[in-house]
């Protein structure tokens, strides 16, 4: 089996240095890599992102990440995403990576996603400019999702995960109150991962909702938001390249 630990949400600051980092120092025993959700930081200040390096710094696995929406509310992401790089982790933005461990291979396409909603309730390219820019921004979230599943065909991945911060499907949002889906995530990050494929989808930032979810096409869909999981980090099972079985959350 394939182990996949993921956290996010985690929303790091001064005061809560060396929380996670025991946790964080057991992964090998139980994880074959870590995946960080997005929304590591409270206001993606470089104080903070500097918490989050020392935490994952010279981990025992390797580390994979996607910013969220507090990482950038500092309108610095790409000084926040170099102090976490400096730390090893790979911090996607459209972008895949693959993770080696042994003979086993991992895929990783990564990107924060949006917001917009969900089939039979979402913005449309409708209207004033901004509401167009909204939703393709969303849209090109969406689509550099798909184009890195899809890289990840032509290299040999024993699995594929998608890694966002935003959810794809309103399943795991379930718990949240239905006014604000539409800015918790976008069926476009979901017609991705069905069009592209993938073994499991891992998002954050719906604290007030559900870990189980699934795409229209059969996709597993987890909300690993840290008051959703209420731990540390949650690991689920893969099954290697028959994928004739699922993580081991049930």
């Amino acid at each position: 089996m394939i182990r996949i630990a993921a956290v996010g949400d985690i929303h790091m600051g001064p005061e809560s240095q060396g929380v996670l980092r025991p946790s964080f120092e057991t992964l090998h025993e139980s994880a074959d890599v870590l995946l960080l959700a997005g929304d590591l930081t409270r206001h993606g200040t470089l104080e903070e992102a500097q918490v989050v390096a020392r935490e994952i710094k010279d981990l025992a696995v390797p580390v994979v990440a996607v910013l969220g929406n507090h990482d950038h509310h500092a309108d610095c992401p790409e000084e926040v995403t170099a102090v976490l790089q400096d730390a090893g982790a790979r911090v996607l933005e459209g972008q895949a990576t693959v993770v080696e461990n042994g003979s086993t291979r991992i895929g990783v396409a990564g990107t924060k996603g949006f917001g917009g909603g969900f089939v039979g309730r979402c913005a449309g390219e409708f209207g004033e400019p901004i509401m167009k820019e909204f939703v393709r921004y969303s849209r090109r979230r969406a689509d550099s999702l798909r184009a890195c599943l899809q890289e990840l065909q032509s290299q040999d991945c024993d699995v594929r995960i998608a890694l966002t911060h935003f959810s794809p499907v309103p399943d795991t949002l379930a718990g949240e109150p239905p006014e604000i889906y539409p800015f918790l995530g976008s069926y476009l990050l979901a017609e991705a991962i069905d069009t592209a494929g993938a073994d499991l989808a891992v998002h954050g930032h719906a604290h007030l909702g559900t870990e189980h979810g699934m795409t229209s096409g059969g996709v597993k869909v987890r909300n690993v938001a840290q008051p959703v999981i209420g731990r540390a980090f949650h690991v689920y099972h893969l099954a290697r390249p028959d994928r004739t079985a699922a993580d081991g959350a049930g």
